[in-house]
């Protein structure tokens, strides 16, 4: 909002320093500032408010270290990450643009979906909540929706190298220079060349394969904002560990979308240009401020826990952040550990399941599933737990950068 009325001062006012507003670097910080006070200043009197209507996390007797400790502590602190983002976007970002406005479906659906699945954990009394078809329903309804929106909107393109078939931009007419184009390409890290076009997978269908991409492209786009958001769901398990290992992917994500939407940058580094994607960054900053500034509460002893409100919210936008800069293939490097995490659930109850049947006793391969609890089993703190995941983030997110010129 404020971004449209300095706009407004500035081309009829000149009104001093509301050009200020035209930089995107410029927006980004204050979003980031603005989310980290929203999160720290007012998420106390959050942590209060659900404290008084008794939003307490009920404890299942899993046979884990300090476990019982956590009973009672608040729970459904995902709602500080999500007002401390929505706040500063709607404030700083520019609300016209069609990724921003994707974003925003996306943090109040995935919420909302979140919310209820708490609601009957706490106030139903049902542990198990939200059943688990309509949680994968609600998953996979906005997939279809990001996916066709991504589609479908004109405003979602890419645009032609500026060296494409070795001529120099310098050589070539404005308009060529400036050619915009609808696409399902993406990014293959690792890989000279790096560009995979997703309805080169149907073209054996016939030359007018291009028309039915999306039947290609918008199943991709499910299962990503399925896995992800699941992956998330799991790795909220010990404090601060999801948070924090979606910061570092967040930040990560930002620089991606930094350079994808800058025609300079994108040139320099010999990638993907995607116009309007930048406006990105503002949602990036403010979302990485509210989760670090939800870390201030939730690091060990968590004075709050974010429940599927803030997990499975997170893990939507991490999916949707992806899908929008053309680097959704590059999230098994970058969410390794959400990818852990849920693999050791999947290996965990495939094993049992097959030992069962063969052997007629079930057998595991962890301790315990997820990941965290094994080493949680193994006696370690679950501090060390979380540190020694945070520092692989942090390398799993440097090599994601690299591929930038690796290939």
């Amino acid at each position: 909002m404020l971004y449209h009325l300095f706009e407004y001062l500035s081309k009829h006012y000149e009104f001093p320093g509301s050009g200020l507003f035209q930089f995107l670097s410029f927006r980004a910080a204050m979003a980031v500032i603005c989310s980290l006070l929203i999160s720290t200043i007012f998420g106390k009197r959050i942590i209060d408010f659900l404290r008084r209507q008794q939003v307490g996390e009920t404890v299942r007797d899993l046979g884990l270290q300090g476990q019982n400790e956590k009973a009672g502590t608040p729970t459904m602190g995902g709602i500080i990450i999500i007002l401390s983002t929505l706040v500063p976007v709607l404030l700083f970002a520019k609300l016209n643009n069609i990724y921003v406005i994707v974003l925003l479906i996306t943090t109040v659906w995935m919420g909302a979906i979140g919310f209820v699945d708490d609601y009957i954990k706490i106030f139903k009394k049902d542990k198990e909540g939200l059943k688990g078809r309509f949680k994968v329903l609600g998953q996979v309804g906005l997939g279809i929706i990001v996916g066709a929106t991504f589609y479908f909107h004109p405003e979602v393109t890419i645009k032609e190298d500026p060296k494409a078939d070795g001529v120099e931009m310098v050589g070539r007419s404005a308009e060529a220079a400036s050619k915009e184009e609808k696409s399902t390409v993406t990014t293959i890290p690792f890989v000279k060349n790096n560009e995979l076009d997703y309805s080169r997978i149907i073209a054996w269908t016939g030359e007018h394969y291009k028309d039915y991409a999306w039947l290609i492209f918008i199943p991709i786009v499910i299962f990503i904002v399925t896995a992800v958001s699941n992956g998330a769901n799991l790795t909220d398990g010990i404090d601060g560990l999801a948070a924090g290992s979606s910061a570092i992917i967040v930040i990560v994500l930002g620089i991606f979308a930094w350079v994808s939407g800058n025609i300079i940058f994108s040139d320099y580094l010999n990638i993907m240009y995607i116009p309007r994607v930048g406006e990105l960054s503002v949602y990036i900053a403010a979302f990485a401020g509210a989760l670090v500034g939800f870390l201030w509460y939730n690091t060990y002893p968590a004075q709050v826990f974010m429940g599927d409100t803030g997990s499975l919210t997170i893990g939507g936008i991490i999916a949707v952040i992806a899908v929008a800069v053309r680097k959704e293939l590059l999230i098994p490097v970058l969410c390794g550990i959400f990818l852990a995490e849920n693999l050791s659930v999947v290996l965990q109850v495939s094993y049992f399941k097959y030992t069962k049947k063969k052997y007629g006793e079930g057998r595991r391969i962890f301790l315990m599933s997820p990941l965290h609890h094994h080493y949680q089993k193994k006696g370690y703190h679950e501090s060390k737990i979380v540190t020694r995941f945070w520092i692989i983030g942090i390398m799993l997110a440097v090599i994601s950068i690299v591929t930038l010129k690796v290939r």
